[in-house]
């Protein structure tokens, strides 16, 4: 990821595992990794998912994001930092779009960047490609679950990241286990065969 605009959970430099997922399946709270070209720029963008088709978005009452009227508690922001920097007035989310922002709103260049535009700074879910489940570099694990977004309907359900470690552990688990207990036999095996006293058979 080239720049800050996800700090504290995506910082500049890091590396993320992201599942393959279709526009379709994301939805309110995601991560996700997407192409616009009218964003200016041809290269990966990755930004959080605020809102979908048909939701109204605003920003802020009382210093927090306002979706369909409800207010969004952002527990993945900076520590002390406000939900924007400018408001932003009430944009109604075209059917099949999304709308974007960065977690470090202050340089977060996202649709609140792009409200001009026809698209009013939304996003096609068929721009989408794929949804952050973790940053593997440095390993800060799995990434938190946007409970702000619950009242407004299911959240995403982790990718298969967590199934793939516990097999990877029960794996090393396993052929740890198998060479400590190959050795163990093999001690055994020599203690058996060896000869005993003189005369004794």
């Amino acid at each position: 990821v080239p720049t800050s605009s996800m700090t504290p959970t995506i910082d500049a430099g890091d590396r993320v595992l992201a599942q393959r997922v279709d526009g379709t399946e994301v939805r309110r709270g995601d991560v996700v990794v997407f192409r616009d070209k009218s964003w200016v720029t041809n290269a990966n963008v990755v930004k959080r998912v605020v809102a979908v088709g048909g939701d109204t978005v605003s920003c802020c009452t009382d210093g927090k994001l306002t979706v369909n009227g409800k207010k969004i508690d952002e527990t993945y922001l900076p520590a002390g930092s406000p939900a924007e920097i400018t408001n932003f007035p009430t944009i109604t989310v075209p059917k099949g779009r999304l709308f974007l922002l960065g977690d470090e709103r202050q340089g977060s260049l996202d649709s609140t960047a792009h409200l001009t535009d026809a698209a009013r700074g939304t996003v096609a879910r068929g721009a989408v490609s794929a949804r952050v489940d973790s940053v593997v570099w440095p390993m800060n694990g799995m990434l938190e679950r946007p409970t702000g977004f619950e009242t407004l309907g299911a959240l995403s359900q982790p990718g298969p990241l967590r199934i793939i470690e516990l097999m990877i552990v029960a794996g090393a688990v396993l052929v740890l286990g198998g060479g400590a207990y190959g050795s163990i036999a093999k001690r055994l095996g020599r203690k058996r065969n060896r000869p005993g006293p003189a005369g004794v058979r």
